[in-house]
C-alpha cells in the first residue's frame, strides 16, 4: 500500500482492521468480517451480516480496508444504536426503510418538507427503499447538516 493511501485510513480504523488480518493482506472474507463486527461493535451476527452486506461494495464477498474505513466512518462505534434505530423504523420489517418510516425519523431533526424529500431523494436505492448502509449514510448527512446549522 503506498504511503500516500496508508495515511487516508486512520490509526483507530487500521488497528482494529489488523486484529483480524492474516498474513498482512488487508482484507476480510465475509466471516472474518461478521466475527470483527459482532466482537468490536457489538452487533449480532444477523446486524453484522446485514451491515457487511451494505457495505461489501463491490459484492465480491470480501471486505476491504476501504470498504471497512465506510463502514467506520458511517457507523462505527455507534453500530448496535444505528441497527437500533432502524429495526424501530422498520415497522413493517422488511429490512428496508420507504419514505414513510424515514419521514420519522427527519422530522426529529427540524427539517422542512423540501429538506425531508432532499434527504429520502438521495438516500434511496434504486428500488426505492433504503437499506441498513444507506441509512447509515443518511444518518451521516444529517448530523453534518445538525453541525453546520449549529454553526450559523
Amino acid at each position: 500500500m503506498s504511503r500516500y493511501f496508508a495515511e487516508l485510513i486512520t490509526k483507530e480504523v487500521q488497528e482494529i482492521f489488523d486484529r483480524y488480518v492474516r498474513n498482512n493482506v488487508r482484507r476480510l472474507k465475509r466471516e472474518e468480517a461478521v466475527v470483527m463486527m459482532v466482537k468490536e461493535f457489538d452487533l449480532s451476527a444477523e446486524q453484522a451480516a446485514a451491515m457487511f452486506e451494505a457495505f461489501d461494495k463491490d459484492k465480491n464477498g470480501v471486505m476491504s480496508i476501504w470498504e471497512f474505513q465506510q463502514f467506520y466512518a458511517l457507523a462505527g462505534r455507534c453500530a448496535s444504536e444505528l441497527v437500533a434505530k432502524f429495526k424501530a423504523l422498520d415497522k413493517d420489517g422488511s429490512g428496508k426503510l420507504d419514505a414513510v418510516e424515514v419521514t420519522e425519523e427527519l422530522r426529529q431533526h427540524d427539517l422542512g418538507e423540501k429538506e425531508i424529500e432532499f434527504f429520502i431523494n438521495v438516500s434511496v436505492g434504486n428500488d426505492g427503499l433504503i437499506d441498513i448502509g444507506q441509512f447509515a449514510s443518511l444518518l451521516h448527512r444529517l448530523r453534518v447538516h445538525d453541525e453546520n446549522k449549529k454553526k450559523k
